[in-house]
């Protein structure tokens, strides 16, 4: 009879391959990559507003300065036209500042004008023709079309300026050149009536320059300083995301695959309910049957006795094979239906020499030799005496197997009191088993007998199981196996 079994490699398969391909992303796979977008979009908005300041700093450095050329424009207007101009005109009759007297006397009124103010350059032209007349840079002065289309503007009664800089962020590495920024503002130079109002008669242009490349530098150095701060924030919430990505997803791949190994489970489970379903109708079917053969089958043999002396042996191996039949229905049944527990306070030393008993003329049919360490003191235990009786009968039975040519079988109890179990251990020195077998023995129709149900182990872990205890197995090939039957003391504490 073939049974289906589910193909779970084929879903992990699909799981693994849809989790991979973004088909079926787990939760956090999104927020990861909602979190690690956001942290660009984080990083970028830092350099665009980092840009935004800047320039508004620049913008708001350019209007400062430009409102600060003006005034000292007009303040050096008034003072030159008043100090310089009116007495040289009433004095010589004329401006001409080829004169040194007259040069030196407008140098010294510029300079004692300018004297601690953060002005670089003063540069008079002529109102007409782009000429330097005066410049506090003499090398300038007499130098023709230097003033360009600001000195148009100004020429015509309209202030103007002009920003001239070099630099940026790549200025704040080493070796970079340096940071440059000059602004250069144009004002109409008029002449004044005796109130002291300008008058609209222009007699030439006054360029300002102002040196502002220590402004310059200190927006380029706030600008690197956001953006450093951008990084390192940035550099902080990243390595902290991963570590949390890192650790999520793993958690989540744990989870994942214990739910493969669930649904593993499951599809098992379903499969031998139905198995233990068709199993329990079948060997019912089979049972009376199988009782009737048997008995029919020993009154042959008393008839056969007395009608053909000799041939005893056939009704013999009919009764024989019967009764084995008969024990691999009653481990079918008992799979397939697990009997209930009638708990009763009992010793696993009692069982045990009960079994010892049993087993005596088996053991010294297989020259196995009996060692036996039970504990005086062992707790008594809530147990169903019948079934773990079952449980030691298989563990026995397949450690005398194990050793065909003799050995020694060791049974043990011993209390643990740290624990509040107590245990039970047969050791044998038979054939031992491979790691590979080791983890399979407790399977459902697992066995590498040529005859059996494989079903032995597996009962005797459920009849365990529904104790609140549990199995525990130890093999080397060739050198024999341990099974240990821990039980606690305290059913009732256990099964609340």
């Amino acid at each position: 009879m073939t049974l289906w079994r589910p193909d779970f490699s084929s879903i992990k398969q699909r799981f693994w391959s849809r989790s991979s391909s973004g088909e079926g992303l787990l939760p956090f796979e999104l927020v990861k990559y909602f979190a690690v977008t956001s942290l660009a979009l984080i990083f970028f908005a830092s350099l665009l507003l980092s840009w935004i300041l800047a320039n508004n700093a620049k913008q708001v450095l350019l209007k400062r300065s430009e409102a600060y050329s003006q005034l000292f424009a007009e303040n050096l207007n008034s003072q030159v036209f008043l100090q310089f101009v009116l007495p040289t005109v009433v004095r010589y009759g004329r401006i001409a500042l080829s004169d040194e007297r007259q040069f030196a006397r407008l140098d010294g009124i510029v300079r004692n004008i300018t004297r601690g103010m953060r002005i670089e350059s003063v540069t008079i032209f002529d109102s007409r023709e782009n000429i330097i007349s005066y410049s506090t840079m003499k090398e300038m002065v007499g130098k023709k079309n230097m003033g360009g289309l600001e000195y148009e503007k100004a020429r015509k009664g309209t202030d103007s300026s002009i920003l001239v800089s070099s630099g940026s962020l790549l200025s704040l590495l080493p070796g970079a050149p340096p940071v440059y920024c000059t602004l250069k503002s144009y004002v109409p130079f008029r002449q004044e009536d005796r109130t002291g109002e300008r008058s609209g008669d222009i007699m030439g242009v006054i360029e300002v320059v102002q040196d502002l490349s220590g402004d310059l530098r200190a927006i380029i150095g706030l600008q690197g300083r956001i953006i450093l701060l951008s990084f390192t924030i940035m550099g902080i919430l990243f390595a902290v995301l991963s570590v949390i990505v890192v650790r999520a997803n793993k958690i989540m791949a744990d989870r994942a695959r214990e739910r493969v190994l669930l649904e593993e489970k499951l599809g098992e489970a379903q499969r031998l309910a139905t198995l233990g379903k068709m199993v329990a109708a079948v060997s019912h079917e089979i049972k009376n049957p199988l009782g009737i053969v048997r008995s029919t089958a020993e009154i042959l043999g008393k008839r056969i006795t007395k009608v053909a002396p000799g041939n005893e042996h056939l009704a013999a191996i009919i009764v024989e094979e019967t009764t084995r039949l008969d024990n691999i229905v009653r481990e079918f049944l008992d799979f397939a239906r697990p009997r209930d527990l009638s708990l009763q306070p009992e010793s696993l030393n009692v069982l045990v020499e009960r079994l010892v008993r049993f087993m005596e003329p088996e053991l010294e049919k297989k020259d196995i030799d009996l060692v036996q360490h039970l504990d005086p003191n062992l707790k008594t235990v809530d147990m169903d005496g019948e079934q773990i009786y079952q449980v030691l009968f298989n563990m026995v039975f397949n450690s005398i197997q194990a050793m065909a040519d003799g050995g020694t079988l060791s049974i043990s109890t011993v209390n643990r009191p740290e624990t509040g179990e107590v245990m039970l251990t047969v050791t044998d020195t038979g054939i031992g088993m491979e790691e590979e077998k080791t983890a399979q023995i407790f399977t459902p129709f697992f066995t590498d007998k040529n005859r059996g149900t494989g079903l032995g182990l597996a009962i005797a872990k459920n009849i365990v199981d529904k104790h609140h205890g549990r199995i525990e197995v130890e093999s080397r090939q060739g050198e024999g196996s341990t099974f240990r039957i821990i039980l606690p003391d305290d059913f009732a504490s256990v099964a609340v």
